[in-house]
């Protein structure tokens, strides 16, 4: 549908991820009407969020964890499935089923100071002037890009995670992948199978995480990460503080020589990359495994940054602005922290509509403003 005019509505979720789907489903669990209360937008083609841009051989069996949306079970996957498939299926269920009315695709450019008290958001699709706004945009459209001197005149391949079709496109090639986190690991464990040589560098040595990780440890790496976002600094990822974990395969990869990692290399030149004390490694592809940042640009003309480069929130909300929520963000970039958050943002959001809907003769409040437990 396109919105010609500027349509007015109490709230708008920007994302249809897992963590704006879960505010969106609390949005209609406290009474609230899809696309007459509330709205929600999506970039992407179809559902899924961004795991339907994730590589066909990231398959379903190694995903790490996936915790269901609030009020439906995600029950009978195959571990042999493209995680894309799984999930994209899953989330287009669960719009149908709570029919959640998803718009897509709808590029949101700006959120900016509108009329009257509330957010102008702008978008393909038109304007809306909202109360309240819960930002789901996560990180996947803003692939992180290190730079390192010669960088522009290598003649191979150099591509991001976000890239990345599968381990079949380096068969016979020189890899080296650069960076220590899940998706370099697993990258580099199927490229290994395929390729004439691979290379593993990172910034710091890798941590490898023996046994469970217990919900004592969940909570001080969420604690870690949340300690950043009340700073007001850029968020570090929830993955980044926990480690890798060290399953069979990782063990099977490093008794092959395959983890043996080398510090970052510094500098680049058309076939190689090379270290100040001469040690240099040839190449063909060069495999970005460097993470992603948030995507938050549209929001730019609020001014909610701080000077350390983040947004600072107090629990889902902005402090510059409490008319907007951040889920997916920080604390809450997991599944089951997206969960939680879009929760939070709801009970918050409904507080704020309770105050500001008015005397009689003004639109009425919704039937009830407490998200459901489920």
């Amino acid at each position: 549908m396109n919105y010609t005019g500027v349509r007015e509505v109490d709230v708008v979720v920007i994302g249809a991820g897992q963590a704006g789907l879960s505010g969106a489903y609390h949005l209609r669990r406290a009474g609230l009407v899809p696309d007459r209360d509330f709205v929600v937008l999506d970039h992407a083609p179809r559902p899924g969020g961004a795991w339907q841009f994730r590589w066909p051989s990231l398959t379903y069996g190694k995903v790490h964890g996936v915790h269901a949306l609030p009020g439906m079970e995600l029950t009978g996957a195959a571990a042999e499935r493209p995680s894309s498939e799984v999930i994209g299926e899953y989330f287009a269920a669960y719009e149908d089923r709570f029919g959640l009315r998803v718009h897509r695709p709808v590029e949101v450019s700006a959120v900016r100071e509108g009329d009257g008290g509330r957010l102008r958001v702008e978008t393909s699709d038109g304007a809306f002037a909202t109360r309240a706004l819960i930002n789901a945009t996560g990180t996947w459209d803003r692939p992180f890009w290190p730079r390192y001197p010669g960088q522009e005149t290598f003649r191979g391949r150099q591509l991001h995670t976000a890239d990345y079709p599968g381990p079949d496109s380096f068969a016979g090639l020189r890899v080296i992948v650069v960076g220590g986190g899940a998706s370099g690991t697993q990258h580099l464990m199927e490229i290994a199978e395929v390729a004439a040589d691979t290379t593993w560098v990172t910034r710091r040595p890798p941590v490898f995480r023996e046994g469970p990780f217990d919900e004592e440890a969940g909570r001080r790496a969420v604690a870690m990460v949340e300690e950043r976002v009340r700073l007001g600094l850029a968020p570090m990822s929830v993955v980044s503080v926990t480690g890798l974990p060290l399953n069979d395969a990782v063990r099977a990869a490093r008794a092959k020589g395959v983890l043996d990692r080398l510090p970052m290399f510094d500098r680049i030149t058309e076939h190689a990359v090379v270290w100040d004390d001469g040690r240099s490694v040839a190449a063909d592809v060069i495999l970005w495994a460097t993470g992603f940042r948030a995507a938050i640009g549209h929001l730019g003309p609020l001014g909610l940054r701080e000077p350390g480069g983040g947004i600072r929130l107090e629990g889902t909300r902005a402090v510059r602005d409490e008319r907007v929520h951040l889920v997916g963000y920080g604390p809450s970039a997991s599944t089951i922290g997206a969960n939680r958050a879009g929760r939070a943002a709801v009970r918050e959001i409904g507080r704020l509509l309770a105050g500001e809907h008015g005397p009689a003769g003004e639109r009425a409040p919704a039937p009830v403003w407490e998200p459901a437990t489920a």
